[in-house]
């Protein structure tokens, strides 16, 4: 939580964090900020110090909100940089970010940089800002070891954001059923008032109007694929292909609150009139390994321990998986899960067994997700929900949702 990002930053050997950028879409600047509207800023995290965020004079009632002490940019003038610079704009940031770091003490030590911006501007500053500032080891976090783990545990704040993320995900996921089957049937595909095939992009397009209208984004896309695209994972499904009877979509959702706030993420697999006899055994293969796991979830142990389950069980029933052959493109070919809350996946993760601060805690929200994936046989399953860790050690899915496979059509 942010209350350990002191401690962090003297675990991990770092002086200071500074965060760049605006304050929506960018995990790290939404999270320590609360996702005030601040279109760009800098933010400075010294343990035993206080924070500094500095912000253009236009967002000064905005930034003040975080409860930082402030610092305008409107103190140092660019024009004054420019002149000095000779009108070269990188020389001239340069210098001015070397006199905002003067200005608030950080000559010295190792600074850890964070945040979502341009990347090429972004180098070649920090390139130019070293040079003039030697004192400082600018330096990133390439694994996100401190804000992803003070971000892993989440506070009972943060856990009731995510769980009305589930209410809106599973309004708009129950939304979509009533749509799909309320439409009337020519053969075996679904068909609009015109009389045109109901297709993949259409679905998407509703679902995009339903999220809106309750508050969230989905930037990330939705996932809603049928058929053979339902059998490789992440395909987001192709727009032109038409709704058909009894053939697998896999509607995976994942939106966040507006403003890049914290996501949700779900999944559900539907067959439309009836399924397969192939397919239906293989979805309650899936949704027995969804139960017998989350049965087994124990707090405080590294979240591998049910990836190397799952492909136990699903080895058992006859089917490959990743951990037999990371090369496969049939059976079982991903995570169990992951964690979740300002990014779709975040810490806990279900692939690092090594990791001694890879754990389940208290206050962790992960994801459970087993599936099955057949793209030549023309189908693919997955069940998804996302969990927490309570209080009392517990695991709770946030939202429940019904799993069943076959929707019986109601249109005439």
């Amino acid at each position: 939580m942010k209350q350990d990002l002191d401690q962090l930053i003297s675990k991990y050997g770092a002086d200071a964090l500074w965060i760049t950028g605006a304050a929506q879409h960018n995990p790290a600047m939404v999270y320590l900020t609360g996702g005030a509207h601040v279109t760009g800023a800098d933010l400075f995290i010294r343990p035993g110090q206080k924070s500094v965020l500095c912000h253009g004079m236009m967002e000064r009632d905005e930034a003040a909100k975080t409860g930082y002490e402030l610092l305008s940019y409107a103190k140092f003038p660019m024009q004054a940089y420019l002149e000095q610079a000779q009108g070269d704009l990188l020389e001239a940031s340069a210098l001015r970010y070397a006199d905002i770091l003067k200005e608030i003490g950080l000559t010295e030590g190792t600074v850890l940089l964070y945040g979502m911006v341009e990347f090429g501007q972004q180098f070649a500053l920090m390139q130019r800002l070293a040079d003039l500032m030697p004192g400082l080891r600018l330096s990133g976090d390439f694994d996100g070891s401190i804000m992803l783990e003070a971000r892993a545990t989440k506070s009972a704040d943060e856990l009731a954001r995510i769980r009305h993320m589930g209410q809106v995900t599973t309004g708009v996921v129950k939304r979509t059923q009533d749509f799909l089957t309320a439409h009337k049937v020519q053969g075996e595909t679904l068909i609009k008032e015109d009389g045109s095939p109901l297709t993949i992009g259409d679905v998407k397009g509703q679902i995009n109007l339903w999220l809106a209208e309750a508050g969230a984004e989905n930037p990330e896309d939705t996932i809603f694929a049928i058929g053979r695209d339902a059998g490789v994972p992440h395909s987001g499904g192709t727009p032109s292909d038409p709704i058909r009877l009894g053939k697998t979509i896999v509607f995976d959702i994942f939106p966040c609150e507006a403003g890049g706030g914290y996501f949700y993420d779900f999944t559900r697999t539907w067959c439309l009139g009836y399924a397969p006899e192939e397919v239906q055994k293989a979805y309650d293969q899936v949704k027995s390994v969804y139960a017998q796991i989350v049965t087994e979830l124990e707090n405080d142990v590294n979240p591998s321990r049910y990836q190397a389950r799952t492909c136990e069980l699903f080895e058992g029933m006859g089917h490959e998986t990743i951990r037999q052959d990371p090369q496969i493109t049939q059976g079982y070919i991903h995570s169990l899960g992951h964690g979740l809350g300002l990014n779709v996946h975040e810490k806990p993760w279900f692939g690092r067994e090594k990791d001694p601060s890879n754990l389940l805690h208290v206050g962790s929200v992960f994801t459970i997700e087993p599936g099955l994936y057949y793209p030549d046989r023309g189908y693919g399953i997955r069940l998804e929900d996302t969990w927490f860790v309570r209080e009392d050690g517990s695991f709770e899915k946030f939202v429940e949702f019904p799993m069943e496979l076959v929707l019986p059509m109601r249109g005439s």
